[in-house]
């Protein structure tokens, strides 16, 4: 989640520069939209690995759970 905080702020800093440098404001701006990309695809990636944990811990569990036959 860190790196998603960074790429963020290095986004908002780019179209912060953008504003004050008209002659290289689509320069700036394709950066922020690049930062902003690489943010989108750390938090997948974070989300996506918890939610693989969270299936595995509940496979764990159902099989703690499951009854046994007598």
């Amino acid at each position: 989640m860190e790196n998603v905080r960074r790429y963020r702020a290095l986004a908002s800093l780019c179209r912060q520069q953008a504003a004050y440098r008209p002659l290289q404001n689509w320069q700036l701006l394709g950066q922020a939209e690049h930062f902003e990309y690489l943010a989108e695809i750390a938090l997948k990636a974070h989300f996506d690995a918890c939610n693989a944990q969270r299936e595995e811990d509940a496979i764990a569990a159902a099989a703690w759970e499951a009854p046994v036959a007598a």
